[in-house]
């Protein structure tokens, strides 16, 4: 069992039962999954890069991504419907737990000038998205073999019903909020 998950249910979930004043610990929140997504514009030139970003997020992720395709064509952008421009994954139990826990304990304090995330960053719903503006951040990635340094999104999906209980969650396994921020 992943050390967080271990943690979140021995210890972690019934401090949150008594801080959030849930009814029962059904209510309590809970990573339900994490989405990695990366957008690839210039895959319309160029359809090498579609599958160097796909290998870069199967060794972060641990699984292989799916393909996005273009819903609509845009001329502006020289984009045709149904063209690869982006790749996803999806993580749930056990590897969702081990990459939020390589996301907090490894990936943010090898951030480059890395001041802490915006708690303003959440969706309303509990959701809370990231940003990661270098992929090489992560310790799968060997820089030496990196053709371009690419940006993802990382969004924690979870069973919090607002964005206080969801803080709170990420809190309890020191996520690396700014603190002076209201």
């Amino acid at each position: 069992m992943s050390r967080l998950r271990d943690q979140y249910n021995k210890k972690t979930r019934k401090q949150l039962l008594k801080e959030g004043k849930y009814p029962n610990i059904m209510a309590v929140p809970n990573l339900e999954k994490i989405v990695l997504n990366v957008g690839v514009g210039e895959a319309t030139s160029n359809s090498e890069a579609i599958d160097e970003v796909v290998e870069i997020l199967t060794l972060i992720s641990g699984q292989k991504p799916l393909i996005n395709k273009a819903k609509k064509a845009i001329s502006t952008f020289k984009l045709r419907e149904g063209v690869d421009i982006g790749v996803s994954v999806t993580l749930r139990g056990e590897r969702m737990w081990d990459f939020f826990d390589k996301l907090v304990n490894v990936v943010f304090p090898r951030t480059k000038d890395f001041r802490g995330l915006s708690p303003k960053s959440f969706d309303g719903a509990g959701n809370y998205s990231i940003g990661i503006e270098d992929h090489t951040v992560f310790p799968e990635i060997d820089v030496n073999n990196t053709r371009k340094i690419r940006s993802m999104q990382v969004t924690l999906v979870n069973t919090a019903k607002d964005d206080k209980g969801a803080k709170m969650f990420l809190d309890k396994f020191g996520f690396p909020f700014i603190k002076d921020v209201n």
